[in-house]
């Protein structure tokens, strides 16, 4: 059996708050990446595979978003809640666009274009961990749908980049998230941590990559190791205006961590580290200190 793909969502709402300093500038989706707009690239694969319809849910800075829609026809939807919620949100933002969809983070790196007009199966991509990894590792039953996620594990196969959802699993997880949106617990969820809750109900397949297809970014260092040329130069004015204070060059700072606020939620600066020693910088007050 097979599925033709109705659309793709793409989701860009989030803060993306572990980019810090970067994220603190523009969406991390909209970094350059090896000379190419990271969410402009997938956009171009999405539309190279042949899937019809691009829907793109913005939030955080979404005003930076909208020459998408003119470049490229993509439809840009709102998620109001994003602030407030984990990426649940998004999920239910576009719930009347839901069937046989690709659901996509905007932050992922194709080197090989993954995406298809039609799909053999609902599946959650994955690479593979050779040892220990903290991410979300996945089991399989008898007949290939996954039993069981756990998070952090060794030797297998995790959670990495895009996921198919056919018309009966969408049906069934906004089903699910209506029963449960409203419930305080839920709304620091992200979806997956929903799917993973009912397993049972919800039915993927793993589709394995090689390591080398699929890459995500969660700090300037890891983005450093894959596009070399941040180190000189992180196209950041922050980062730019740091170095330049402390009389340094901007491949010199490095180890950024986001610094929350008292309640631990919103992200209001960073600490670094430059020549052995730490340093932190406030986004509020534009300014940084020693610790």
């Amino acid at each position: 059996m097979s599925y033709k793909v109705d659309n793709a969502i793409i989701m860009a709402a989030g803060a993306s708050s572990r980019f810090a300093p970067l994220s603190y500038e523009m969406p991390k989706a909209l970094i350059p990446v090896r000379g190419e707009v990271l969410i402009e690239r997938e956009i171009r694969q999405l539309k190279e595979a042949g899937v019809p319809e691009i829907i793109l849910v913005v939030g955080y800075r979404k005003e930076q978003f909208a020459y998408l829609a003119d470049k490229f026809g993509v439809k840009i939807i709102e998620n109001p809640d994003y602030n407030i919620r984990n990426n649940n949100s998004t999920i239910h933002a576009v719930r009347e666009y839901l069937g046989n969809t690709y659901i996509c983070s905007s932050d992922n790196y194709f080197t090989q274009n993954p995406f298809e007009a039609e799909v053999s199966e609902p599946y959650y991509a994955a690479v593979y961990a050779d040892g220990k990894t903290p991410e979300w590792c996945m089991q399989e039953d008898a007949e290939g749908y996954v039993s069981e996620v756990t998070i952090g594990g060794s030797n297998a196969w995790y959670m990495l980049g895009h996921v198919f959802w056919d018309k009966t699993f969408s049906e069934k997880f906004l089903q699910i998230l209506d029963r449960e949106y409203d419930l305080p617990e839920t709304a620091d969820l992200l979806w997956e941590a929903i799917y993973r809750k009912h397993l049972d109900e919800l039915k993927l397949k793993i589709r394995r990559y090689p390591s080398d297809v699929i890459f995500e970014f969660d700090s300037l260092d890891e983005l450093r190791e894959f596009d070399p040329s941040y180190w000189e130069n992180t196209h950041s004015a922050i980062i730019r205006r740091l170095a330049a204070e402390l009389g340094g060059k901007e491949s010199e700072l490095t180890d950024f961590t986001a610094v929350k606020d008292a309640n631990g939620i919103e992200a209001i600066g960073c600490s670094f580290e430059y020549r052995g020693k730490k340093y932190e910088y406030s986004y509020e007050n534009e300014s940084r200190r020693m610790l």
